[in-house]
């Protein structure tokens, strides 16, 4: 899917401040107020190197840039933090991606809000368990856990809900593994004790079929799917797995290519407009086949990543990037699509 051509960067990695810049203007994402504003005669923005560099209407040079320590206003003479916060911010140095697992990696810091990794900060309110895990994956590869620990210590809930209300049963190894990445260093296989630990496992057994789970992930039955999250949790705690990975066709099967890769049963693949629309989705599946890496757009487009006809979006927020946005109902950059490609991308040495 190509998206449009509309340059915009956002700023504000980790707890920092979300900052949305475009056409000379710093504005806050969420509600449009302006932050900042310069009348500009040019703009370069230089997404692998957090910055975006101004020259305005008077000749004066302007660089918005952020590190790991702060997001800054750069003038001649003069610094202006706009918010302070450590985020570990590591180049990849030799890596043959080094460039877009920068981009990548801040696609995924910036979407973090009040400590919880969102889909996209913009449309989505709240957090996926499922997308959180996955952004977590990488946060732990990058020292970045410290970013969402307090988030995943207050889980309480074994379910998000949010799609449709759903008590969607790959909640619950996604829940168990995001504990799994808080424990105590005393007993890391008990996660300090976590109160929802109990809870999930009570959880578990309703959804339980013989020697497996099985309920709704996006409105359809994927028993492998489940299941495998379900004992991928349970290993990371060190819990007991009594469960077994059904042998049938499940379409979300290759989506899980982190272990448990030989109990899969082949089947159609994800239709086209799937992997345009949900990108996760054919970057999880080509993973997990082994199929090389998917194109990325030439001269380091930014973003990188996105999501689109998401059921639960509220697409008309992104009004304040673009009209465009609203009237394709797409939202961008999209943090499980980022975490897809980081993960495989790493693996490409």
């Amino acid at each position: 899917m190509e998206l449009p051509k509309v340059p915009f960067f956002l700023f504000g990695m980790g707890g920092r401040r979300k900052v949305l810049y475009k056409q000379g203007a710093l504005l806050d994402p969420t509600t449009g107020q302006v932050i900042r504003q310069w009348d500009v005669r040019g703009e370069r923005i230089e997404p692998a190197e957090y910055a975006v560099h101004l020259e305005t209407t008077a000749g004066q040079r302007v660089s918005i840039v952020e590190d790991e320590d702060a997001c800054r206003i750069e003038t001649k003479g003069r610094h202006d933090v706009l918010s302070r916060g450590h985020v570990n911010l590591p180049t990849f140095a030799g890596h043959r991606y080094a460039e877009v697992l920068r981009v990548l990696h801040q696609e995924m810091l910036v979407n973090i809000v009040r400590g919880a990794p969102l889909p996209n900060l913009i449309v989505y309110d709240k957090p996926w368990y499922r997308d959180a895990a996955m952004v977590c994956m990488c946060l732990e590869k990058t020292g970045n856990l410290h970013l969402v620990g307090d988030w995943i210590l207050g889980l309480r809930e074994p379910f998000d809900r949010n799609n449709a209300g759903t008590c969607e049963p790959d909640n619950l190894g996604q829940a168990l593994y995001l504990i799994s990445l808080v424990a105590d260093g005393s007993r890391p296989h008990r996660a300090g004790g976590h109160p929802l630990v109990k809870v999930i496992l009570d959880e578990v057994e309703k959804f339980r079929t013989g020697d497996h789970i099985v309920g709704s992930t996006d409105s359809g039955q994927h028993p492998v799917y489940q299941t495998k999250w379900l004992k991928f949790g349970l290993r990371a705690l060190g819990l007991p797995d009594p469960f077994r990975i059904p042998p049938v066709f499940d379409p979300y099967s290759a989506l899980f290519w982190r272990d448990f890769r030989e109990q899969h049963v082949p089947g159609p693949r994800f239709k086209q407009m799937s992997r345009e629309r949900y990108p996760y989705l054919a970057w999880a599946e080509d993973h997990f086949y082994g199929d090389p890496p998917g194109l990325i757009g030439g001269g380091l487009p930014y973003p990188l990543t996105w999501e689109a006809f998401a059921s639960e979006a509220k697409y008309e927020r992104m009004a304040g990037v673009s009209e465009e946005y609203v009237n394709l109902k797409l939202a961008a950059p999209h943090t499980w699509h980022a975490a897809e490609m980081f993960l495989r991308l790493l693996e490409c040495e």
